[in-house]
């Protein structure tokens, strides 16, 4: 026998120790649910075991020794496991506090194909002719930092967790999140102008001759060189992390706006440098110095975004700065990588540059149109090859935002979905996942949204456009052919819908289709017969 046959594991149980911490037992839970799903029979949960076989281990547990398998639990980290499946047990064994759990998602997905596809739509098969194969396995997450930024995964942080990201939830059942923290603007939580702006102007950047005060994009820009500045700064940041014990790094970063400082000495440090990111650098190592005083093991993370996205000539991260790069000026069409894509290349430059400088470098990338949420957006070709480009240059950390302040951007359930695996697992052939979640999720209607997919993307790339994250219509090839195209494709869907459910899945992924219309197809008239 090779395998396990699930159709004789009825005399079996799952064993979860006494001293297993929240995230263990919920993970206990998940499997026996899923397992009783996916093969009709219902595995008792204990805490001791009564025979030395037939057992399903859930999280560490001194009776694997008695089979001779040996795990060292601290070295799994936090999200890393082992799966082990033999002839008379099962051993599902991470790292605190997510490991574990990861591992019998992985192991749900792997062995009994389960697709966690939507918070409401879960794919379960009949496994109850399954052989799960016989084998041990190890995996660990090459991003310690996997953040899908979509409303659906905040709101329901249990399927967040299904899909293993890391970032939404402080709930010890569902494992908590990361302990590192998105790098963000920051600079106006750590010297506030509300607080220092009317007694201390010459704090705040010097643009055209007068201190600004435009509070804008959480500005205004500090004056990086102030020595006030830094020691206010830096005793926020420390106080920040006092705060909140067990963080693992604190964003000190630019406001969101080019409004920075450009006095005397600023100046002088960003032509020298050959970039605002000269002043800015400098500052963020007066600040790192001052922290890793306090608190050796924590980072300090600042954005690379904009103007200071091209490192300066000579200024050298600190051992305990994190640079996060942002691709808002990269092309959403084509990969970043893609050596054809022009919008695309200066950006890869500045991750190599960095890359030799820094070896803790993060990604904020950008995958909507925030000019218009529901509009069709032709960038799910560049998704995966994004990822693994990524992760070809060891970045740490991925923030992928996308329309996470709402359910009903264009077919936000399906880019969740592969954004949030590819994180997991940038390996996993990204295609064949839209392929997928699309036959899963909308069953018989699949075939013309697959359809629709493809003529945006190719539609897209014979015009040769190369779409921003806020495009207009015609910037991602909409027109009223293509928008009466995809009109017609979710048409056909409707019509091909098995049932209520999958009509309504397809109703909301039509969504985009009819926006289209509004925005580029042709102008609409009043038919004033309907009106008699």
């Amino acid at each position: 026998m090779s395998g396990l046959k699930c159709s004789e594991m009825g005399n079996w149980d799952i064993i979860v120790d006494s001293t297993a911490i929240p995230s263990e037992k919920y993970a206990t839970q998940e499997f026996q649910n899923f397992f009783r799903q996916a093969t009709g029979i219902t595995l008792p949960i204990h805490e001791t075991k009564e025979t030395s076989f037939n057992h399903v281990y859930i999280g560490e547990n001194s009776a694997l020794k008695e089979n001779n398998l040996k795990i060292d639990v601290s070295t799994l980290g936090e999200e890393s496991f082992q799966v082990t499946v033999r002839k008379d047990f099962i051993a599902i064994v991470g790292g605190k506090p997510r490991g574990t759990l990861y591992g019998v998602y992985q192991f749900l997905e792997d062995e009994l194909g389960i697709r966690f596809l939507t918070y409401d739509h879960t794919h379960v098969p009949d496994c109850s002719k399954l052989e799960i194969p016989f084998g041990e396995y190890t995996y660990k997450p090459p991003f310690i930092f996997r953040w899908s930024y979509y409303a659906e995964n905040s709101k329901h942080p249990e399927f967040a967790a299904c899909l293993r990201v890391n970032t939404v939830t402080t709930d010890e059942k569902l494992g908590g999140k990361t302990a590192q923290h998105l790098i963000s603007h920051s600079f106006h939580l750590l010297v506030p102008f509300s607080k220092y702006g009317k007694e201390h102007p010459e704090y705040y950047a010097l643009v055209d001759g007068v201190r600004d005060t435009n509070t804008a994009g959480a500005g205004p820009q500090p004056c990086v060189t102030n020595p006030d500045v830094i020691k206010i700064a830096a005793e926020s940041a420390i106080r920040i992390i006092k705060e909140h014990p067990g963080i693992k790094n604190i964003s000190v970063s630019q406001a969101d706006t080019d409004r920075y400082c450009r006095c005397g000495r600023c100046q002088n440090i960003n032509q020298r440098e050959g970039s605002p990111m000269g002043s800015q650098l400098t500052f963020m190592n007066a600040v790192a110095e001052q922290v890793e005083k306090a608190y050796p093991d924590v980072k300090v993370g600042t954005l690379a975004y904009w103007f200071t996205r091209k490192p300066p000539k000579n200024v050298r991260p600190r051992h305990n700065v994190q640079i996060q790069l942002c691709s808002i000026e990269c092309c959403t069409l084509h990969p970043i990588d893609d050596p054809n894509c022009p919008r695309n290349r200066e950006f890869c430059r500045d991750v190599d540059e960095w890359s030799k400088i820094c070896d803790d470098i993060w990604i904020w990338n950008y995958n909507t149109n925030f000019a218009a949420y529901d509009l069709p957006f032709p960038n799910l070709r560049s998704i995966g090859p994004n990822v693994r480009y990524f992760l070809r240059k060891k970045v740490k950390g991925v923030f992928m935002q996308a329309n996470g302040n709402g359910t009903s951007g264009e077919l936000s359930d399906l880019r969740n979905y592969l954004i949030s695996r590819m994180l997991w697992n940038p390996n996993l052939d990204d295609q064949k996942l839209i392929v997928e979640f699309v036959q899963l999720h909308y069953k018989t209607a699949a075939q013309p949204i697959l359809e629709y997919i493809s003529m945006l993307h190719d539609n897209a790339e014979k015009l040769g456009v190369h779409p921003g994250c806020f495009p207009k219509p015609e910037e991602v090839g909409l027109n009223p052919e293509v928008a009466r195209k995809a009109l017609e494709y979710f048409d056909k869907a409707l019509k091909l819908a098995s049932d209520e459910e999958a009509r309504a899945r397809v109703e909301k992924a039509s969504i985009c289709a009819y926006r289209a219309m509004i925005k580029a197809g042709e102008p609409m008239t009043k038919d004033d017969s309907s009106l008699s």
